[in-house]
């Protein structure tokens, strides 16, 4: 330090002070003002001769202020330093800097710039040589050099985000000063020791310098987040600092991906404690939206902890052989999976009923969990994409259902091989009694679960006995039949629960062990999400940077030199050179990198033993007193620009204000310019007028077939079905519609006839997946073989040719199993009473989905019926038997001639119309006098 507490670096400037008396007598003086005087011309011409006139001296307080302008611009051109350093080097070898710039070095690390520049500066000062290295930096030449190297050194180098490697920079500057001793020594730490055997002291040490200096910062502010863990009530934060002296609170925020502060908590260190844990309370859902946690107070790399997704939810997709009716939800297969998942899951629904084009889409968001429930059969373009997805990781989880049970037992997308139909446990027909679930396995996903008590299974798919079928049942019943069984497939896996997803089967999905178990297999998935176009493991292994952490903690997406994060399941990836902290992956999922790892400790350098000097940064203590002498020399200036108008009367001229219409006329200008200009949306796309007709009436639509009569007695026979139901009905459905099931919207009818021929051309693969949808949002079909045998009932004699066309469009669909419509069934009684269902033939029967519960044995029972079949089948030619010709003559007699059974097709038509725009209508209003009963009672 200097004697005094201040020293000018440009001292010769102050020579410039003996100037000021001068200025005082140049300043002293100021023109005269002038004077405002009247015209009169005797008054002028008096002012004709010359007289000599001495201008007036300007006030003394006025040169005393320009005097103070002059010496405040010489002193801060002399430029005042308060507290200067002195040139205290020593001697004998050349000036060594050991800097770290690892993260905890951020919040000071301009002062850690000026300090090393200041010692720089000395060396420069004395003609020694510098030699530079720091901790946190790939490469280092340490070699001595000239100051002004060693300066653009240190401009040069940044603080980074990493634990400072000084093992590493001290043999590289070992090396450079090949054992030449340096004079002074400096080490500009940031004072925690980097690992548990951190020797950094005692090497330097070893190098034998005349004088060792320890230059460090503030240890307060070098805190860091280890750990976060996220529980079942709080997400709980744990930190470490280096200086534990005294006891601190320090607030932290919870961030989404989008930097928004979401969540908020505190880490309360008492005095003495290097390592406290916080929490931050949130619902579990907000907390799965958190990307980081932060201490607020500490802008560096080590405050901020980064989340990966494991503590995201899944990415998961609800697929459904049936779409849910809203107005019953408890009977849709997917309410229940939906409840049991939202909080721990963001669940993903198909735009499409159509699976063929809306499971490609849904691969395409990554998904970490597929769960299909009641899903028989796929299409055929999607069962590779799925099976490639599960192959690099995915999970798919599927449920059981009439579908399922009625599937191919060939279906790749099953662990297990199934048998045939169902097993019903407890019914009328069947001497089991429903099943309990037995203990869980200690292997599976459910291990350390209790048993549930009140399960009890009713029905359920049954597996083929294998070798390997325990190693795969992760939950069976009490008689030992699988309940849940598994099957990996590479990376990925397959998970079956031989129930049904809603409560027709069993009532696990109103059990709380429902919620428990999907949760457990969907954070078994793959966190960050599965594509279906990866080639394999290996590429799946390597993680590219995505976004990396700065040394103030702040993500950038500039990677530089960081290489792919190779995971290893056996060892913990630190944060390194090669792997900066930060997220590696993608935007579809990334794994966390965090600067230190899990449980690490910060501990001061150990300095026992060596001889030393401390010191601190000299950011803090010395300043520069120029721009505050600057600021003073404006003010003053300023001060006198305005004395002198004043005294000049500048202000006494000053006439009022512009008038307020051009500020009124600019208004309007910039709001004529700013309206924006109208503009008409034109939307509109060929066919939209008969979209709007076709949504604003119900029309009977039938499958253009390419065989002129089939289509015509189509078209006329449900022409003839409209007429019947305007005349007889209130419904009053618009003409008929032909359609091409690979060009029309199918979704705007709610039947559609398709009369089965086998001489027409197979329907395309696209326009089944069609078919299939609409029939998975809600649509019946009805197929009419026209040959008096069903296509399903085989007993009777060989198939027919329509009927093995029929057979062959089935196999493409995914059906439920059918039986014949049963004598209660709704369908018998929704607007006619009917016991069959002829057209212009008899005999066949008219198949309709099968009804999965119990009926009573009571043979007035009408039972549930809830919903529409989505499928209807026979072979007695209905429109044969509807269509008429233009002047309301049947076209074709019926077989044996009868109109009695021609009216009776008719009926059955208005029949099948009011089921499928009622539902199970009529079944409510048979149970209307049990209800009065009982309200009654």
């Amino acid at each position: 330090m200097n004697a005094l507490p201040f020293a000018f670096a440009y001292p010769a400037i102050l020579g410039a002070l003996v100037a000021l008396p001068i200025i005082w007598w140049l300043l002293r003086l100021t023109p005269p003002r002038p004077k405002t005087e009247v015209f009169p011309p005797l008054k002028i011409l008096a002012t004709v001769l010359k007289r000599e006139e001495t201008p007036a001296q300007s006030p003394w307080w006025l040169t005393l202020l320009r005097m103070l302008l002059a010496a405040a611009v010489i002193l801060a051109i002399a430029d005042p330093v308060f507290n200067p350093r002195a040139n205290s080097i020593a001697a004998g070898g050349p000036l060594v800097l050991f800097v770290d710039n690892g993260w905890a070095t951020s919040p000071d690390w301009d002062q850690r710039v000026k300090t090393a520049d200041a010692l720089i500066d000395d060396a420069e000062a004395a003609g020694t040589p510098v030699a530079i290295a720091f901790t946190a930096d790939p490469t280092n030449d340490a070699v001595p050099g000239t100051a002004s190297v060693a300066r653009d050194k240190l401009r040069a180098a940044q603080p980074k985000p990493l634990v400072p490697d000084r093992q590493r920079a001290f043999e590289a500057l070992r090396a450079a000063l090949n054992g030449v001793h340096p004079g002074t020594l400096a080490f500009l730490t940031d004072g925690a020791a980097a690992s548990d055997s951190d020797a950094t002291i005692r090497q330097l040490s070893d190098l034998s310098p005349a004088q060792l200096r320890l230059v460090s910062g503030d240890a307060a502010e070098t805190i860091a987040i280890t750990s976060a863990n996220n529980a079942a009530d709080a997400m709980t934060v744990t930190a470490t600092r280096l200086d534990s002296a005294g006891a601190a609170s320090l607030p932290m925020t919870a961030q989404d991906t989008q930097g928004r502060a979401i969540a908020a908590g505190s880490i309360d260190f008492q005095q003495g404690q290097s390592v406290a844990t916080g929490s931050i309370t949130a619902p579990f859902e907000m907390r799965n939206d958190f990307a980081r946690v932060s201490i607020d107070s500490h802008a560096t790399a080590g405050a901020v902890h980064l989340l990966d997704d494991g503590f995201k939810r899944r990415r998961v997709v609800l697929l459904s052989g049936e779409v849910g009716d809203t107005f019953q939800p408890l009977l849709s297969p997917l309410y229940y999976i939906q409840r049991a998942l939202q909080p721990y899951a963001d669940l993903i629904e198909p735009n499409t009923p159509d699976l063929a084009s809306s499971i490609p889409d849904l691969l395409t968001q990554n998904p970490s969990v597929i769960i299909m429930a009641d899903i028989g059969r796929l299409p055929q373009e999607t069962y590779a994409p799925l099976q490639r997805w599960i192959a690099n990781g995915g999970t798919l989880i599927r449920f059981a259902g009439p579908r399922l049970a009625a599937a191919p037992a060939d279906d790749p997308l099953v662990p297990v091989t199934l048998r045939q139909g169902e097993r019903a446990l407890g019914g009328a027909l069947s001497w089991a009694e429903p099943q309990p679930l037995a203990e869980f396995p200690g292997f599976g996903p459910f291990a350390g679960m209790a048993k549930p008590t009140d399960v009890t299974i009713k029905r359920q798919v049954l597996a083929e006995p294998t070798p390997d079928l325990a190693e795969r049942t992760w939950a069976s019943l009490a008689d030992g039949t699988p309940l849940v069984t598994t099957k990996p497939i590479n990376a990925g896996r397959i998970v079956l629960f031989h129930v049904s997803a809603e409560a027709t089967w069993s009532n696990l999905p109103i059990s709380g062990n429902f919620v428990e178990m999907l949760r457990r297999l969907v954070q078994l998935s793959r966190s960050g999400g599965v594509n279906a176009e990866a080639n394999g493991a290996s590429s799946a292994e390597a993680l590219p940077p995505f976004r990396l952490l700065t040394a103030r903690g702040a993500l950038t997406t500039e990677t530089g030199t960081a290489r792919p994060l190779i995971p290893n399941a056996k060892v913990t990836p630190l944060a390194s050179f090669d792997n900066p902290p930060g997220l590696y992956g993608s935007e579809e999922g990334f794994t966390a990198l965090n600067v230190l790892p899990k449980n690490a400790e910060l501990r001061p350098l150990d300095t026992s033993g060596i001889t030393i000097v401390r010191e601190g940064l000299i950011g803090g203590e010395t300043w520069s007193a120029k721009p505050a002498l600057f600021l003073i020399a404006f003010l003053l200036l300023l001060a006198d620009s305005l004395i002198v108008m004043f005294m000049s009367g500048a202000f006494s001229r000053l006439r009022p204000a512009a008038r307020t219409a051009a500020l009124v006329a600019v208004a309007l200008s910039a709001a004529i310019l700013l309206q924006p200009g109208q503009s008409h949306a034109d939307d509109a796309k060929p066919g939209d007028e008969q979209i709007f007709q076709r949504l604003d009436n119900t029309h009977l639509a039938f499958v253009v077939t390419g065989e002129q009569d089939v289509d015509r007695i189509s078209e006329r026979g449900l022409e003839g079905l409209t007429d019947f139901l305007t005349y007889r009905t209130t419904l009053e459905p618009s003409p008929p519609v032909g359609l091409d099931l690979t060009k029309d919207e199918l979704a705007f009818y709610p039947i559609i006839y398709w009369p089965v021929s086998a001489t027409a051309p197979m329907p395309s693969a696209a326009a089944i997946n069609k078919i299939d949808a609409y029939m998975r949002s809600g649509g019946t079909v009805l197929f009419d073989t026209r040959d008096q045998f069903s296509a399903l009932d085989n007993n009777g004699g060989s198939v027919s040719a329509n009927g093995e066309r029929l057979q062959q469009i089935l196999a493409n669909l995914d059906i439920p199993p059918l039986e014949p419509v049963p004598s209660d069934h709704v369908l018998t009684k929704s607007f006619y009473l009917l016991s069959s269902f002829p057209g212009r033939y008899t005999g066949s029967p008219l198949w309709i989905e099968a009804r999965q519960e119990n009926r009573a044995a009571d043979a007035k029972s009408t039972g549930t019926a809830d919903g529409v079949s989505p499928i209807l089948i026979t072979g007695n030619d209905f429109a044969g038997a509807w269509a008429v010709d233009d002047n309301g003559v049947p076209m074709l007699p019926t077989v044996p001639p009868d109109e009695t059974q021609r009216e009776y097709a008719y009926r059955s038509g208005v029949n099948i119309m009011m089921y499928m725009l009622t539902g199970n209508y009529k079944t409510d209003q048979v149970h209307v006098p049990a209800l009065l009963e009982r309200l009654g009672q």
